[in-house]
Parts: structure tokens; C-alpha cells; sequence
């Protein structure tokens, strides 16, 4: 038999329902942060939580995890490499203007996603936005 010979492993079906069911905790947890408001660490949360489903899929689905332990490494390091270039990447956006007050609004003023304006409707705290470049109305959080 040779080195590169592959070797088929067959998981039994529990540790597929358990990584599944992983998966979907996960997304539990997904939806249930994305309802609080963790301030600037709402991107690092989601970016864990991403990175650890991606790992999951990767290892188990993708048989990662009983292939050469280098494939693992790569693709890991990879992925958790990209999260924090990304959480990086957005924590220099939303801070830009702590250092630089020039810097501090938007690139373009007229943009689409400026146009839109959240209004006070009523007393009870109903807010609608309003979309300035039409007189399309729709329910705001």
C-alpha cells in the first residue's frame, strides 16, 4: 500500500446528528445574539459563531478531521484568518473617526442608504422609515 492511499471511513450516524444538531444550536445562537445589542462586539460575536460552524462542516461533513491533520490546519488557520482580517477590517471602518474627524461620515453624502429617514409616527413609539427618494413607506425596528 502506498503513502498516498486513502482510507474510507464510514462515521456511524450519531456523530452526523450530533454535529447537525451542533449546527443548529449554533444558529440558535445566531438568531438570539443578533437580537442584543453588544455594541461594536456584535461583528466578533457572529464572526466566532461563523468560524466554529465553518469548522464543524469542515471537519465532519467534509472529512477534514480523518484526512492528513494538515488539510485541518490549512483550512482552519484559513478561516479563522479571514475572520479576523474581517472583524479588522470593520473595527477600522466604524472607529475611523475616533482618529480622524474628516473621516467620521459617510464617503458619499447621496447615497441610497442615507436616504432613508426613521420618523416618530405616534406617542406609543411606532416608528416608520421612510424612504426620501420615493413616498414608499415601511415599518422600521
Amino acid at each position: 500500500m502506498s503513502a498516498n492511499a486513502q482510507t474510507h471511513h464510514i462515521l456511524p450516524i450519531r456523530v452526523y446528528l450530533a454535529v447537525g444538531t451542533a449546527l443548529l444550536v449554533l444558529t440558535a445562537v445566531t438568531v438570539w445574539v443578533a437580537g442584543h445589542d453588544y455594541g461594536e462586539y456584535n461583528l466578533i460575536v457572529a464572526m466566532i459563531i461563523a468560524a466554529v460552524k465553518a469548522s464543524l462542516v469542515a471537519a465532519y461533513f467534509m472529512h477534514l478531521r480523518y484526512d492528513n491533520k494538515v488539510y485541518l490546519a490549512v483550512f482552519v488557520g484559513a478561516l479563522l484568518f479571514l475572520a479576523v482580517f474581517i472583524i479588522l477590517t470593520m473595527l477600522d471602518t466604524l472607529r475611523r473617526g475616533d482618529v480622524n474627524a474628516i473621516e467620521t461620515g459617510p464617503i458619499d453624502q447621496n447615497a441610497v442608504i442615507y436616504q432613508q429617514q426613521v420618523i416618530d409616527t405616534s406617542h406609543t413609539g411606532a416608528m416608520k422609515s421612510v424612504d426620501s427618494a420615493s413616498t414608499h413607506t415601511s415599518p422600521a425596528k
